[in-house]
C-alpha cells in the first residue's frame, strides 16, 4: 500500500481546467479576519495530507551517493516544472504588455518579481547568477548523476517540441511524468487562485521541511555534495523566511471573501500535495529496485 492510500482525503474536488482571468480584489488588510479564518480552515483540512508528505519514508532512504544520484535524476524534473508556476503568477500580477501601466497591486507584483529574482537569477556558491534549475544540474554533475535525459528534454523544448511529447519520447518514468503533467496543467489552465494555492501548498509551504529531512542525512554535505547542500539550504532559507509567507498572503488576498475561490484553492492544494506524495512513492520504489 502506498503512502497516499493511507491518507483519508475526504475530498469531493474535481479538476478545474477552465482558465479564469485574474481580476484583483482589494489588498488584504490587517484586521480582515475572514481570509485568515478561511486559510486556517484550509490548513486544518490539509493537515493529514501534509503530515503524510512530511513524514514520507523516502527522506530516510536517500542515504548514499548512489541513491542520491538516482533521486536527483528523477527530482530534477520537479525542479524544472516549478518555474512554470512562478512565471504564470508573474504574468498574471505584473504588467507584461506595452505600453506599461502600474500593476493592480504593487505589493503582489513585488512578491512575484522577488520570487522570480530568487529562483531564476539567484547567486550560486560562486556568487554568479544562475537559476535554481541550473544549480541543480551542477549539483548532479558534481556527484556524477546522469543528467543526459533532462538535458535532452530541454533541447527538445528549445526546438519547439511539446513538453508532453518530449517526456514520452525520452521514456521519462511515469511517476515524475504524472507529477510534471499535474504541475503544468495547473500552471497553464488553472485560475490564478488555483495556481497560487498549488504553488504555496505544494511547494513553498512544504519544501523547507522536506529539504531539512533530506539535508539531515548529509551532515558533511558542504564537503561531500556542496552544490546539492547549497541548493537545499538556499530553498530552506528563501521559502521559509520570505517566499512562503509572501505566497500565503498572496493566496489570502486573491481568494478574498469569495467562497468559490476558496473551493478552487482547496482542490488545487489537495491535488498538489497528493501529486507530491505519489511522486515520492514512485521514487521510493525506484530506489528500492535500483
Amino acid at each position: 500500500m502506498t503512502t497516499i492510500d493511507r491518507v483519508d482525503q475526504k475530498s469531493h474536488c474535481t479538476d478545474n481546467r477552465r482558465y479564469t482571468p485574474f481580476t484583483p480584489g482589494p489588498l488584504l488588510k490587517r484586521g480582515q479576519l475572514f481570509e485568515r479564518v478561511r486559510f486556517e480552515q484550509l490548513r486544518k483540512r490539509l493537515a493529514p495530507l501534509r503530515h503524510a508528505l512530511l513524514h514520507h519514508p523516502v527522506y530516510d532512504e536517500v542515504d548514499s551517493l548512489g541513491r542520491l544520484r538516482d533521486f536527483m535524476q528523477i527530482h530534477v524534473f520537479a525542479v524544472w516544472d516549478f518555474m512554470s508556476l512562478v512565471k504564470r503568477l508573474q504574468s498574471e500580477v505584473t504588467i507584461q504588455s506595452l505600453p506599461w501601466m502600474p500593476p493592480a497591486s504593487a505589493q503582489i507584483a513585488r512578491f512575484a518579481n522577488e520570487v522570480v529574482l530568487g529562483e531564476e537569477t539567484d547567486l550560486g556558491p560562486d556568487k554568479k547568477p544562475a537559476s535554481h534549475f541550473e544549480l541543480y544540474l551542477r549539483a548532479m554533475d558534481e556527484i556524477g548523476a546522469d543528467s543526459a535525459v533532462v538535458r535532452s528534454f530541454m533541447e527538445k523544448l528549445a526546438r519547439g517540441e511539446h513538453w508532453s511529447v518530449a517526456l514520452k519520447e525520452l521514456a521519462v518514468p511515469p511517476g515524475i511524468t504524472d507529477f510534471v503533467k499535474g504541475t503544468l496543467q495547473c500552471a497553464i489552465h488553472g485560475s490564478v487562485v488555483e495556481v497560487v494555492s498549488y504553488f504555496f501548498f505544494g511547494r513553498e509551504d512544504v519544501i523547507p521541511e522536506m529539504f531539512k529531512r533530506l539535508l539531515k542525512l548529509w551532515d558533511n554535505g558542504a564537503i561531500e555534495v556542496p552544490y546539492f547542500a547549497y541548493y537545499l539550504k538556499r530553498h530552506i532559507e528563501l521559502d521559509g523566511d520570505s517566499h512562503g509567507p509572501w505566497a500565503r498572503e498572496m493566496l489570502m488576498t486573491l481568494a478574498g471573501q469569495d467562497e468559490s475561490s476558496w473551493k478552487q484553492a482547496t482542490c488545487a492544494a489537495e491535488r498538489a500535495i497528493t501529486s507530491r506524495i505519489k511522486l515520492w512513492d514512485s521514487v521510493r520504489t525506484h530506489l528500492r529496485n535500483g
